[in-house]
């Protein structure tokens, strides 16, 4: 249903350089580039993650309320996604985890405050 999720951004190379090494994490890399942003994805068709420097030349904001969730099809790359964030500089909003029956976790926010969320379930 999801094509892909597009995120702001003030700094579009040190936002490109946090999210190719996450994403790279779970076998995405870039797909398109523009001037003014980053598409990522595993295939054209499979949902991907833009970044975008915002096209009306204001200033990136972060949603609140919004949040971008990866799935993964295992606790260990859940684990994985999440440290690699910290590693990346990446600010924790609750440490990778069972959440109830089921659902396995990891949440944080990426360089430009945007919240993001790596899971599994099962």
């Amino acid at each position: 249903m999801i094509g892909y999720v597009t995120l702001g951004t003030n700094n579009l190379e040190r936002g490109a350089k946090f999210y190719d090494a996450l994403l790279a994490e779970i076998g995405a890399k870039r797909m398109m580039e523009f001037d003014r942003g980053i598409a990522w994805g595993t295939s054209m068709t499979a949902p991907g993650l833009g970044l975008m420097q915002p096209f009306d030349g204001k200033a990136a904001s972060v949603g609140n309320g919004v949040m971008v969730a990866f799935i993964v099809d295992s606790k260990d790359k859940v684990d994985r996604l999440y440290k690699k964030a910290m590693e990346l500089g990446a600010i924790d909003e609750g440490p990778a985890g069972p959440r109830g029956e089921g659902f396995y976790a990891g949440y944080f926010r990426d360089l430009d405050g945007n919240k993001l969320n790596v899971f599994c379930m099962g």
